[in-house]
């Protein structure tokens, strides 16, 4: 992947001038193709994702890597059926290939087509070589079919197309330097092209006249062995292997069964396996830290670079293991072919609350953290599935709740009997689900204006993973989370510190002389916190709490720290909680009575299942799906639902007599 830099002009967002331009190839072809792993193949790690302008739709632009010799802008685009686009991503993506706009019309499309299902891949070659492109056809998938026998004469179905085709193997890189070849003749071509016009819808009967063509050529292209033609065996056919597999994949108990002990596995994966890495990290941002402070000792530039600046990188940073991890189990279960299976499993029960198959496995990603969770929904088709699974990511139990889930429901369990508080962890996380499900039925009954959308899926053949592309994706893909969410938790991170360091009182300075209970106490954060101290009531408590909850907005843990600080806890590591409980036993509200009770304990509990307090998750929203309000509604509603709920429990374990 060596080489030289990538050509600034080349990766840029704006359209070159005619003397500088680079020329551009459009990257098409159905979903399952081979097109992305072709991508990758031809651009190496020189590439970068962005959104089409005005969505979110993602695609990646970069230029070829130098071992190709050719200069030009790569841009692959979403899977693409035919130019007759079926959905609103399907939709942008034909509008930008006719005129994208930032790169204009491409100079060159490269097509990849499937050679195991070649017929129906061509549909889509004749739109786009009826339309006017210049053409070169990617054959993928030769392996597979030679696997049953057949082979496929690239030279005759390049005089048929009337297009260069190159039979490539992008996986072990056969065929690449030819196809190159072959884009840089059509590059360097000068008889002028003619500019591609869209083509006007076609009736059924035209449609049918184009497949019994395609079908045709398919046929005349295509070797198969004199048994399967004796035997009358249909070139579509599934290999033996794939026959096989499925029968237990696919199987509805078996195959349901591990389905779900492979999700497991990838939850525990995300989750302990990610987990020393995350301390590392924590450690070393810790490290820094205390570092910056040794160097800069009470003073405001040190505590804004240690306590905001670094702690708020470090945010960003802490969430980087989990990312990887999800999206190279995705990577890995995509690149066999296994994962469309498991959507197809789950599609039935998820059908009857709004979403279908490719839902399930953001939602788990969700436990681990809603920010991988979020991202992974990208692979939803639909805008109506993934809107909707976008919005009740925040409902599913992350693990930054486990902190609190265990300081609260220690405080409720009675000594020797820890059975309780797993019973009541339990709780929490169906719970979780229960409202999830809750509010996706509700919400998918209301967003009537996206029609529903069929769950359709073809089933790849099952294939050997290429570790190496696996791990070039995941990285990429880590890389650009960073560079997405770092400015905007940065500066969350930074207001958050801002708001507990400053007093509210200009005449008092901030500095270290003041504990850090007093200072917190006496910061703009307090004065939000006796703001909210009317609405502390219901749920029991006082201003303190309210404090500890504006806190966790910048993330969910620091409501442990925080509430140690407030109510002057000192202890640390293991003898923290201890001493939190005790702290907890012992607080009382200004009337004398006791600040933490049975009934508001089991309250905030509920608001920690329901609220939506992190605003990185809100950021994330926001980026993915494309909608401020999506994100406003989902930081109004959860937390509003979280109150009330929270305030309707503690009132009526009171009235029940529990306190």
């Amino acid at each position: 992947m060596g080489g030289a830099p990538v050509n600034d002009a080349a990766l840029s967002d704006e359209q070159p001038s005619s003397a500088q331009r680079v020329p551009l190839i459009f990257l098409v072809g159905q979903p399952n193709s081979g097109k992305t792993t072709l991508f990758n193949a031809l651009t190496g790690s020189r590439f970068r994702a962005v959104n089409y302008p005005g969505a979110t739709v993602e695609y990646s632009v970069g230029q070829a890597s130098a071992k190709f010799r050719l200069l030009a802008q790569i841009l692959d685009s979403p899977g693409l059926n035919s130019l007759n686009a079926c959905s609103p991503d399907e939709e942008l993506t034909v509008e930008a290939l006719f005129h994208h706009p930032k790169f204009g019309i491409p100079d060159l499309i490269l097509l990849v087509v499937d050679a195991t299902q070649l017929s129906r891949h061509l549909y889509l070659a004749q739109q786009i070589h009826d339309s006017g492109f210049r053409m070169v056809l990617a054959v993928t998938m030769t392996d597979l079919l030679a696997e049953k026998g057949c082979s496929i004469d690239t030279k005759s179905l390049g005089e048929q197309m009337d297009c260069p085709t190159v039979a490539i193997d992008s996986r072990t890189g056969k065929g690449l330097m030819e196809l190159v070849a072959q884009c840089r003749g059509e590059l360097l071509e000068t008889v002028p092209a003619v500019r591609p016009r869209p083509m006007p819808p076609k009736d059924d009967a035209e449609v049918c006249r184009i497949y019994q063509h395609v079908e045709d050529i398919e046929r005349s292209v295509i070797g198969t062995p004199v048994r399967m033609a004796q035997a009358n065996i249909p070139l579509h056919t599934p290999n033996e292997r794939t026959v096989h597999l499925d029968s237990l994949f696919l199987h509805p108990i078996w195959g349901l069964l591990l389905f779900v002990l492979s999700m497991v596995g990838i939850f525990t994966s995300i989750f302990w396996l990610a987990q020393p890495a995350m301390d590392t990290i924590d450690q070393a941002f810790g490290w820094l830290a205390n570092l910056i402070h040794s160097w800069l000792p009470d003073t405001l530039p040190g505590d804004f670079l240690a306590d905001g600046l670094v702690m708020g990188l470090g945010s960003v940073a802490m969430f980087l293991p989990q990312i990887f991890i999800l999206f190279f189990a995705m990577g890995i279960l995509e690149d066999t072919g296994y994962l469309a299976r498991g959507a197809m499993l789950v599609d039935r029960p998820l059908a009857k609350i709004g979403l279908n198959g490719r839902s399930f496995v953001p939602m788990l990603s969700g436990f681990a953290c809603a920010i991988p969770g979020i991202m992974a929904a990208r692979t939803i088709p639909s805008k109506r599935e993934r809107l909707l699974t976008i919005f009740i990511m925040p409902l599913m139990s992350c693990s930054a709740r486990l902190p609190v889930y265990a300081l609260l429901l220690g405080f409720l369990t009675p000594s020797g009997k820890p059975w309780i508080g797993g019973l009541g962890l339990t709780a929490l996380y169906f719970g979780s689900l229960l409202s999830g499900a809750v509010v996706v039925t509700i919400a998918s009954r209301l967003a009537k204006r996206y029609a529903p959308s069929p769950f359709m899926l073809e089933l790849p053949a099952y294939r050997r993973p290429q570790l190496r592309i696996i791990l070039r994706s995941t990285s990429n893909r880590a890389m650009n989370y960073l560079r997405k969410a770092t400015i905007p938790i940065v500066s969350v991170a930074t207001a958050i510190w801002a708001l507990t360091y400053f007093s509210v009182d200009p005449s008092q300075s901030p500095s270290a002389n003041l504990l850090a209970s007093d200072r917190l106490a006496h910061s703009w954060a307090a004065a939000i916190g006796h703001w909210l101290d009317p609405l502390m009531g219901p749920l029991g408590f006082d201003w303190r709490v309210g404090v500890a909850l504006v806190a966790t907005f910048a993330a969910r843990e620091v409501f442990v720290s925080s509430l140690a600080l407030l109510l002057k806890v000192t202890a640390e590591g293991d003898a923290l909680q201890g001493a939190l409980h005790t702290a907890m036993h012992s607080a009382t509200l200004a009337n004398g009575a006791a600040l933490f009770t049975t009934a508001s304990v089991v309250g905030l509990l509920i608001y920690f299942v329901i609220a939506m307090q992190c605003l990185t998750t809100f950021v994330v929203s926001r980026k993915e799906s494309g909608s401020l309000a999506l994100a406003i509604s989902q930081l109004v509603l959860f937390n509003l639902l979280a109150y009330l709920l929270a305030s309707m429990t503690t009132q009526g374990l009171r009235w029940l007599g529990i306190t």
